[in-house]
C-alpha cells in the first residue's frame, strides 16, 4: 500500500513537470511585439516625382542656348524674359551670363557672345561658312584687324526680315496617327504626339522664322522651334535630322525636319503650340481630320 501511494506521488510531480514545461514552451513560441520601424506610408513604393516646368531662379546662358529655348525651357514669353534682364533686339546672349527667368534683380552679362538672333535684318544666324573678317568682341575694339578698309566689320546679314502675319493659319506637321493628346497638369504631356516612319517629311504648322535648331533641350530630342508672331510659337520633336537654321524664314508646309525618335522609344513627332509663352491644346487650333 505504502509502495503504491509512493508512485502515485511519483506520478503526480512528473505530471506537473509536464504541466510547466508546456507552459514554459507555449510562452517561448509567443511572438514578443513588434515595433514596425518603417510606417505604413514607407512601405508603399515612393512616387515618381511629376515632370514638372522649372519655375523661378537664375539659368547660366549655355553654348548653344537661345533666348527663345530658354524661355521655352521655362515656359515663359521670350518677350518677359528679355524684359526681366534688359535684353533688346536683336536679343544677343552670352555663354556664362546669369538670365532671370522669373521677375526679379538682373544679372549683368560678363563673358562672350555664344550667337546673336533676332527678328531684324542684321540677325546672324548660326553658319558654318567663314566669315570674311571676324566680329569684334563686345567691349573689345583691339579685337579688330587693321585694313586700308573704311568699312565697318560687322554680322552676317540673315536672308532678310520676316514678316508676320497678325493671325496664323494652322496645318498638320505630318500624316501619321495621333499616338498621345494633349493634357493641362502640371505633369501633363505638353503637346501631341503623332506616329509616321522613320525619315518622313516634318513640315511646318505655319510660316515663320526659325528660332532655335539643336538638341540642348533636354527630353525633346533633335528640337525646331519656330516663332509665327509675337503670340504663337510652334515646335517639331525627336526629329532624326534638322534641315533649317537659326534665323531661317520658312513657308507654310516647309519641310524642316525628318521624322526619329531621338530622346524617345519610337518612331514620331512630338508637336507643341505656345501661346505666349504658354503651351496650348495643339487640336484646337489643327484642322480636323
Amino acid at each position: 500500500m505504502k509502495r503504491w501511494q509512493n508512485n502515485s506521488t511519483l506520478v503526480l510531480a512528473a505530471v506537473v513537470v509536464a504541466a510547466l514545461l508546456l507552459d514554459g514552451c507555449g510562452g517561448r513560441n509567443t511572438a514578443a511585439p513588434v515595433t514596425e520601424r518603417y510606417g505604413a506610408s514607407a512601405r508603399k513604393a515612393a512616387p515618381v516625382a511629376p515632370r514638372t516646368t522649372p519655375r523661378g531662379g537664375d539659368y547660366t546662358v549655355q553654348r548653344g542656348d537661345t533666348l527663345y529655348s530658354i524661355a521655352w525651357r521655362y515656359g515663359r514669353d521670350y518677350r518677359e524674359l528679355a524684359a526681366w534682364n534688359g535684353i533688346r533686339p536683336p536679343y544677343t546672349i552670352y555663354v556664362g551670363q546669369r538670365l532671370r527667368t522669373a521677375p526679379g534683380r538682373l544679372s549683368a552679362a560678363t563673358r562672350a557672345p555664344v550667337r546673336e538672333y533676332a527678328p531684324a535684318p542684321a540677325a546672324t544666324a548660326r553658319s558654318t561658312a567663314p566669315p570674311a573678317a571676324p566680329a569684334p568682341t563686345p567691349g573689345n575694339r583691339d579685337a579688330i584687324p587693321p585694313t586700308a578698309s573704311t568699312s565697318k566689320p560687322g554680322p552676317t546679314p540673315a536672308p532678310g526680315p520676316v514678316e508676320f502675319p497678325r493671325n496664323v493659319t494652322w496645318a498638320w506637321p505630318v500624316e501619321g496617327p495621333l499616338l498621345s493628346r494633349f493634357s493641362d497638369s502640371s505633369a501633363g504631356r505638353k503637346g501631341v504626339d503623332i506616329g509616321g516612319h522613320y525619315g518622313q517629311p516634318v513640315r511646318t504648322a505655319a510660316a515663320g522664322q526659325v528660332v532655335y535648331s539643336g538638341s540642348g533641350l533636354r527630353g525633346y530630342g533633335q528640337l525646331i522651334i519656330v516663332k509665327h508672331n509675337d503670340m504663337y510659337l510652334s515646335a517639331y520633336a525627336h526629329n532624326r535630322r534638322l534641315l533649317v537654321r537659326e534665323g531661317e524664314a520658312v513657308k507654310a508646309g516647309q519641310v524642316v525636319a525628318e521624322m526619329g525618335r531621338s530622346e524617345t522609344d519610337r518612331v514620331m513627332l512630338h508637336f507643341e503650340i505656345r501661346k505666349e509663352g504658354k503651351p496650348v491644346d495643339p487640336l484646337r487650333y489643327l484642322p480636323k481630320r
